[in-house]
């Protein structure tokens, strides 16, 4: 069984298939057998390994330096345990509902189908198809490397609510969110048979899936939940920026599994995607960092590695369309709108979102998702395909990221309601001053 989950969204905006460019070269391919490359599958075992990576230990670390010393071992234990209740649920039906036939009609367009639950008929000969007509991955390689991705967003989602949540609510929403909220959006964007994919939106590795969608449900928690205890009032800060350190330079290494593994080849794609990875969070550390020195007369070492995080998720749906200048334009203006959307839009507002998921990754992602329409532009050094118009892809660009917005924020609503409902989301006041670390865990992060 062979099927295209990944093909550039611009083929769908062109209407193009080979059974409409020539009937006989479908018939040809529908027979022929795709040849398995064993370089491609080696490089999409690597990047699922490098993904894995970035959540445990690379986000757990990176959260868990920024959270009070009582709370350190709640953020990692939350991250480690969303990433494994996560890997369950997919091989279980999220894969299936995410990268399978819904059937004809909206609901198709919105959602798969229960054709591949429990894995069935997944063999180690089953092939998913790259990039390069007649030349694909094991099935397998790829249900593993979509398994990263579909974990680390609701992974991403705890900084928001961090040091005030039940783990118990933790884990009841992640399954709820995962199932109908993030599986809907991945099927939309990145199966072929998906509405946002049938208009052309460009997606090449999770703006809207991943960082949208992560950064709208983090908000909406931080929200409900409600404020941290001394909020505005008492100093909350991280515990240890040394830690914080080392978690952003994990991420950014598995970024590049993130990124250029989403090429799906070994190839100049995947070589392209690699090098936009590194000058787009490069140019958006030195962009918060530099605004950060005007503002405040000094550059911070959490405000760089910030930056760098908001240029990763800025390029991610551009990594493999945008040429490399065009990726140092994204990632400097993620990194001093994202700097502003951390300090000034949240201090205005008063909204505690307690390690800024929304003003990183909810930001960051409506700024690469949009200027993606601009930076692939073949005109402008990009790489999308077709009779390229900017106008015309940032319609659609805007249409995609409406949808993500709409779709994450109403149906997060929901869902943190239903997991109120049925466990409470917040701990007790008692709970929260000793720390969840006790309170959740019956453990400290550090014995002195």
């Amino acid at each position: 069984m062979t099927f295209r989950p990944l093909l550039l969204p611009a083929l769908g905006a062109l209407g193009l298939s080979l059974a409409v460019l020539d009937p006989a070269l479908a018939q040809d391919a529908a027979a022929a057998a795709p040849t398995v490359n064993k370089g491609d599958t080696a490089w999409m075992l690597v990047s699922t390994i490098l993904v894995i990576l970035m959540t445990i230990p690379g986000l757990a670390l990176f959260y868990g330096g920024l959270v009070r010393t009582k709370n350190m071992l709640s953020v990692l234990m939350q991250v480690f345990a969303v990433f494994s209740l996560v890997g369950i649920l997919w091989v279980t039906y999220g894969y299936s509902l995410a990268f399978s036939s819904g059937g004809e009609g909206t609901l198709g367009a919105i959602i798969g189908g229960f054709s591949k639950a429990f894995l069935a008929g997944v063999t180690t000969d089953s092939t998913a198809d790259t990039f390069t007509k007649g030349v694909a991955i094991p099935e397998f390689t790829f249900i593993a490397f979509q398994l990263t991705f579909a974990a680390i967003t609701p992974a991403l989602i705890v900084g928001a609510f961090a040091e005030r949540i039940k783990f118990s609510a933790v884990m009841l929403f992640t399954g709820l969110w995962l199932t109908f909220v993030y599986l809907p959006i991945a099927h939309m964007v990145w199966f072929s048979e998906g509405y946002l994919f049938g208009l052309g939106a460009l997606d090449f590795a999770g703006g809207t899936v991943v960082h949208i969608n992560s950064g709208v449900a983090g908000l909406v928690g931080a929200l409900l939940v409600g404020k941290r205890i001394g909020y505005g009032r008492d100093l909350l800060a991280p515990h240890s920026l040394t830690l914080t350190f080392v978690g952003a330079c994990l991420l950014w290494v598995g970024w590049f599994g993130f990124n250029a593994g989403s090429n799906l080849e070994a190839t100049g794609g995947a070589a392209l995607a690699l090098l936009n990875t590194i000058v787009a969070p490069a140019a958006a550390g030195l962009a918060w960092m530099t605004v950060e020195a005007l503002a405040k007369g000094k550059a911070s070492l959490l405000g760089i590695a910030s930056g760098a995080v908001a240029g990763l998720v800025a390029i991610t749906p551009a990594a493999g369309l945008a040429g490399p200048m065009g990726s140092i334009v994204l990632g400097l203006v993620a990194g001093a709108v994202c700097y502003f959307a951390v300090t000034g839009v949240k201090n205005a507002l008063g909204y505690d979102d307690a390690l800024d998921v929304f003003g990183i990754h909810g930001v960051g992602g409506i700024i690469g998702a949009i200027g993606t329409g601009i930076v692939a532009a073949p005109s402008l050094g990009g790489y999308g395909i077709g009779e390229y118009s900017i106008g015309g892809q940032l319609v659609t660009q805007v249409i995609a990221v409406v949808v993500t917005l709409v779709w994450t924020g109403i149906g997060s609503v929901v869902l943190y309601k239903v997991t109120d409902l049925i466990v409470g989301l917040r701990v007790t006041q008692d709970q929260e001053r000793e720390g969840l670390d006790l309170a959740d865990h019956g453990e400290r992060a550090y014995n002195y």
